[in-house]
């Protein structure tokens, strides 16, 4: 075949060439031009630990005095004005463990087993058998499947290990996280060794009495070997022998133990600090969170940035000790703070801003409990009734929730629909391309049409207030007339005018003497009371009759949906056992540093 061309004719080639050239360039740049939706956005998620709603600036902490604030959070704030804001973003539970199972997994801590029927309504121990259950699904497990780099930098407190030291069942690399650094607990008094034992105080009846009843199996087992009354082997005598002695310096030595169990530092399944050192804990955790942006900047990824930030004993750098005008916890809020701007200027930096979901809220409200002598240690609530542990009150579940997303979601916008931390879970499955488990009830309800503004009224109609395995209050969010009405079944007993605490009892418990039970409910209408000041009565509010039939019956479909599984903070699960204790030496002998000088350059 022969090919015969002139040169005009060579000309008008050319010049066909160069508008397809011009035409498939265009074609090319219109996905980065024009399409402000990436197919696979990276997921930046960052929880703070006890923070109260009012302590955030745009949430209304506005706490001025003589023209000088007390505490600042620019950061966040600034989150918020690029973004959406949520006014009615509600926690699944009042404390730290149920309430990051629910997180996770979309699901009611009860669905899970990480509801507690007895007054120990979190992990109390590394080295205890209960967690988040390998058969939960986490987003985290979907997003890997879907191609994802995972990784969890911080606080987990969900459970390490079921059977043997190593098994790592409840870990955070079996539920989906590729990478995982920093505390498999949470953070305590005991941590910093300051005179105020946390958790020990709280167990020593219990592991006085437990202490005792090995004791007692020790010496009948001892009686009976030495006069053949039964057979035993000797190593089951001295095996029991050293749990009861373990158990009773646990007791005896308040907070000296608990430090060395609990007080660590993990890399994978690596222990690198034992116990952890304090003072470099916020500059390791910021450089491995900023290093995995920089090591994962050119394919998707999830970040889990879970702060210890702001959980007594408020563990604050010497950069910003006596910043705040707050004492110690205004001075924890303000590094929280500049902790997140860290965050944003690594996404930032990396050119991920307009490609990157950033979602910052807390796992729960503020403690009023916390003190140390006359100083307050918790967090503000606002406006909201009630606090941390205390079930179904505002003050305990309401939190902030802010949502970025630059050229997809619009800057400053405020949505006063109810939304909950749950929601994250299929938000973020969606968005990854995954599909939510059709095997389960989810309770989590995607959270982009609300934000994006193509839905009005959020996903949710009822949602369910539970204090351990207890139901305490139910919120209906009547559509037809937009009213918020919440009923309460059960509250606690305390006193808000000391502070909030429950008679010496602590956090509040849920049942018992320490709550009080109310029938016909307490029945609030949220939108005209949100301090939840003045209940409803049957002679104030025409509709209380029909509000509290309706809720009682979402409140028995609700149950119905409800399957028996093993409760992972029963009273077996949350005792501590040797051989389940994280070590990175040979046990007891727990110590070890690895961190020492990888800190340098961050603050």
């Amino acid at each position: 075949m022969y090919l015969f061309y002139t040169k005009g004719s060579h000309e008008v080639y050319q010049r066909k060439q160069w508008i397809c050239l011009k035409f498939w360039l265009i074609l090319g740049l219109l996905p980065r031009t024009c399409v402000s939706n990436p197919s696979k956005p990276n997921f930046l998620l960052i929880l703070a630990d006890d923070l109260g709603i009012g302590d955030v600036g745009c949430y209304g902490n506005d706490t001025i005095r003589d023209g000088i604030f007390f505490f600042r959070t620019p950061n966040i704030d600034g989150l918020a004005k690029e973004g959406v804001r949520l006014t009615q973003h509600i926690a699944a539970a009042a404390v730290c463990t149920p309430s990051r199972a629910a997180f996770l997994t979309g699901r009611y801590p009860i669905r899970s087993g990480m509801a507690s029927s007895t007054q120990r309504r979190i992990l109390f121990w590394n080295g205890c058998s209960g967690g988040l259950p390998p058969n939960e699904t986490t987003f985290a497990r979907i997003l890997r499947q879907q191609g994802y780099s995972t990784a969890l930098i911080g606080k987990w407190h969900m459970g390490v290990n079921c059977k043997s030291r190593h098994d790592h069942c409840h870990h955070p690399l079996n539920h989906g996280f590729d990478y995982f650094y920093g505390m498999p607990f949470t953070l305590l008094n005991e941590c910093q060794g300051i005179d105020d034992p946390e958790l020990a105080k709280s167990l020593q009846d219990t592991y006085w009495l437990y202490t005792q009843m090995i004791i007692l199996a020790v010496l009948t087992l001892l009686i009976g070997k030495l006069t053949n009354l039964f057979s035993v082997k000797w190593k089951i005598v001295i095996c029991l022998a050293i749990c009861g002695l373990l158990y009773f310096i646990s007791w005896f030595s308040s907070y000296g133990l608990t430090k060395y169990w609990n007080c660590i530092l993990m890399r994978n399944h690596d222990i690198t600090e034992q116990p952890m050192n304090l003072e470099k804990t916020t500059s390791n955790m910021l450089k491995e969170a900023v290093s995995f942006i920089e090591r994962n900047k050119h394919r998707p990824f999830l970040l889990f940035v879970s702060l210890l930030h702001v959980h007594t004993p408020l563990i604050t750098t010497e950069k910003f000790q006596g910043r705040s005008r707050h004492g110690l916890y205004g001075d924890n809020v303000e590094e929280m703070d500049w902790m997140v701007g860290r965050l944003l200027d690594g996404i930032d930096k990396e050119g991920l801003k307009n490609s990157t979901f950033i979602y910052f809220a807390s796992d729960h409200g503020g403690s009023l409990e916390a003190h140390r002598g006359n100083a307050q240690l918790g967090g503000w609530n606002g406006i909201y009734k009630g606090g941390k542990g205390m079930g179904g009150w505002e003050g305990g579940i309401r939190v902030p929730g802010i949502v970025r997303w630059p050229g997809v979601l619009p800057a400053g916008a405020v949505i006063h629909e109810l939304t909950s931390l749950m929601d994250i879970f299929p938000t973020v499955v969606h968005l990854a391309g995954g599909e939510v488990p059709q095997d389960r009830v989810i309770d989590g309800r995607t959270l982009l049409p609300l934000l994006r503004g193509t839905v009005q009224h959020s996903g949710h109609e009822f949602m369910f207030h539970y204090c351990g395995a207890f139901l305490h209050a139910v919120r209906w969010h009547q559509k037809d007339s937009g009213t918020v009405w919440k009923a309460h079944y059960t509250t606690p007993v305390f006193q808000p005018e000391a502070s909030g605490a429950c008679f010496g009892r602590g956090i509040c418990p849920c049942f018992g003497d320490g709550v009080t039970h109310h029938d016909p409910p307490l029945l609030f209408d949220l939108l005209k009371d949100p301090s939840e000041a003045n209940p409803l009565s049957a002679d104030t509010e025409p509709l209380f009759d029909v509000v509290t039939r309706r809720i009682g019956e979402a409140v028995e479909e609700h149950r119905k949906t409800l399957t028996p599984v093993p409760q992972q903070l029963s009273p077996y699960n949350n005792i501590w056992k040797p051989w389940l204790q994280p070590c990175c030496g040979t046990f007891p002998f727990c110590w070890c540093d690895e961190e020492s000088n990888k800190a340098d350059g961050i603050l």
